[in-house]
């Protein structure tokens, strides 16, 4: 039996592709001369038809703060910005 070739080439799963946008939960400085810190809190991915996004939380902050989404960066920055 032969296969059909639309199968062979399956498109990528939204799970597979990098997300588009780094969802952070930004908390303010308490004291001045401090930083805020930046937790990361989920992604987002564009829809494929370009009109919107799909935001994925793996956590949902409690009071205060803010949610910020902003372009991924090489997981090196990623690690040091956490750690700020």
């Amino acid at each position: 039996m032969t296969r059909n070739s639309k199968y062979a080439a399956k498109k990528q799963t939204r799970e597979a592709t990098p997300p588009s946008l780094i969802a952070w939960h930004v908390t303010e400085a308490r004291k001045e001369g401090e930083k805020g810190f930046w937790t990361r809190i989920g992604a987002a991915w564009e829809h494929e038809d370009g009109n919107g996004l799909t935001l994925q939380l793996d956590l949902v902050p409690v009071g205060g703060g803010r949610i910020v989404l902003r372009a991924p960066k090489a997981e090196a920055e990623t690690a040091q910005q956490e750690a700020a």
